[in-house]
C-alpha cells in the first residue's frame, strides 16, 4: 500500500483526492491546507490526518508520496523539501515560475531514484497520445509545420484582485494556458531550437497578459506556432486545438477527437486517402474512475504505478516539464527583445491600456 499526503486542497486537491482515494493501492494518510474549514470538512467525513503546515505533516506523517497543488509561487520550495524527505512527488504544473528554480531543483533531485511527475494532463489524453504515435510512426510522413493553440473565457475583465492577476503568483495567461500548449508541443516534437515573433498582450488584465502568441523554429527543417487566449468568450471551457501538417498529410485534433488528411491510403491503419475522423470514444480504454476527463485519471494511475515498479524514467518528469518553463521565459525575453528594438515602450503597440498600465504590466512579467 502506498501511503499519499496531499499539500493544497483547492479545487485540484479535491480532484486528485477524489481519484485516489479510490485507488486500490493508496492510502491517503494527510492533507495540509491553509482553509481550516475545507480542513474540518475533511477531518469530519473522511479518515486522515490534517494539517495546516507542510512541514509538520511531512515530520508527523509516513509517507511514500506527495502531490502537491498549492499557488505556483509555492511550487519550488515545497518539492526540495519533499525532495530532501525522499518522497516521490507529483506537483501541478507550472513546474516552477522561474526556470532557475527548476534548475535548482534538478540538482536536489540528482542522485535520487524517486518518481518525479507534473500535472501536464494533455501527455495523459488519450487522443493526444494517439496522435504522436502517428506522428513518430511517419504517418504523415516528415513534419513541415505545426500549432498548437488553446482559447477559454476564464478572464473577461480585469483580474489583479485575484491570484489570476498576478504574475509573482503565478497568474497571467503565460503560466495558466500557455504552460499546457508549450509542453504538448514538448511532448510531441521537444524543445525547439529558437523562440521567435513572441507577443504577450493584455485584453483586459492590467498587470498581466491574457493572449500569448511565438514561434519556434526547428533546427530540423520545421517550425511551428503557439497561441492561446484565455479572454475569448466564445467559448464556453478551455480547449486546446492542435494542427500538425506533414509531407504526407495534415492532423487536426483536439481532446476529444482528431481528424487525419492523408495523400495516400494507409490499410496498415485502416485510414483511407483524404479525411479520417477517429473519435476518443472509438479507441480511448475505460477509466477506473472518472473525473474531469480520463486523462485526470491516467495521470495519477501513471504515477502510481511508476512509484509501484521503480520506474523513473517519468513521461511527464520535472526535467520535461523544465524544458516547458524554460521556453516561457524565453518567450518573455524575446517579446521584450521585439519591443526594444522596435524603439517602442514595453507594453507599448500591443497592449490596449493607458501608457503606465502598460509599463507597469511589462515591468511586473519582467521581474
Amino acid at each position: 500500500m502506498i501511503k499519499a499526503g496531499l499539500i493544497g486542497f483547492g479545487r485540484m486537491g479535491i480532484t486528485h483526492f477524489s481519484i485516489l482515494n479510490t485507488h486500490p493501492q493508496v492510502k491517503i494518510m494527510a492533507v495540509c491546507d491553509q482553509s481550516s474549514t475545507m480542513l474540518r470538512v475533511l477531518g469530519k467525513y473522511v479518515d486522515v490526518k490534517t494539517y495546516t503546515d507542510y512541514p509538520k505533516m511531512l515530520d508527523d506523517s509516513d509517507l511514500d508520496c506527495v502531490l502537491i497543488s498549492t499557488p505556483g509561487d509555492s511550487h519550488a520550495e515545497i518539492v526540495k523539501t519533499c525532495l530532501k524527505q525522499g518522497l516521490h512527488v507529483f506537483v501541478e504544473k507550472p513546474f516552477t515560475l522561474a526556470s532557475v528554480d527548476g534548475h535548482a531543483i534538478m540538482a536536489e533531485l540528482t542522485g535520487k531514484s524517486l518518481v518525479n511527475q507534473v500535472g501536464y494532463v494533455n501527455r495523459f489524453n488519450e487522443v493526444f497520445m494517439e496522435v504522436k504515435q502517428l506522428i513518430d510512426a511517419g504517418a504523415i510522413g516528415d513534419v513541415v509545420n505545426f500549432s498548437s493553440e488553446m482559447y477559454g473565457a476564464t478572464v473577461l475583465k480585469d483580474s489583479k484582485s485575484s491570484w489570476r492577476g498576478k504574475r509573482e503568483k503565478g497568474g497571467g495567461c503565460m503560466i495558466d494556458f500557455a504552460s499546457h500548449c508549450i509542453d504538448l508541443v514538448v511532448y510531441l516534437f521537444d524543445k525547439p531550437d529558437k523562440v521567435v515573433g513572441s507577443i504577450m498582450q493584455s485584453i483586459y488584465s492590467s498587470e498581466v497578459e491574457d493572449l500569448v502568441s511565438a514561434s519556434f523554429i526547428y533546427a530540423g527543417g520545421y517550425s511551428g506556432n503557439i497561441y492561446t487566449n484565455w479572454s475569448d468568450e466564445t467559448y464556453r471551457k478551455p480547449t486546446n486545438i492542435l494542427k500538425v501538417l506533414g509531407t504526407k498529410g495534415k492532423i487536426i485534433a483536439d481532446k476529444h477527437a482528431y481528424k487525419i488528411y492523408l495523400k495516400e491510403s494507409d490499410p496498415k491503419r485502416g485510414l483511407d486517402q483524404g479525411w479520417n475522423t477517429r473519435y476518443i470514444t472509438d479507441f480511448g480504454k475505460t477509466t477506473r474512475f472518472y473525473l474531469r476527463g480520463n486523462e485526470f485519471t491516467n495521470q495519477l494511475d501513471y504515477f502510481i504505478d511508476c512509484i509501484e515498479q521503480k520506474k523513473y524514467d517519468n513521461i511527464s518528469s520535472f526535467s520535461e516539464a523544465l524544458k516547458t518553463d524554460i521556453i516561457m521565459d524565453e518567450i518573455v525575453q524575446d517579446a521584450a527583445r521585439s519591443l526594444a528594438s522596435d524603439g517602442a515602450t514595453p507594453g507599448g503597440s500591443i497592449i490596449p491600456k493607458k501608457s503606465r498600465e502598460k509599463a507597469s504590466m511589462w515591468k511586473r512579467i519582467m521581474k
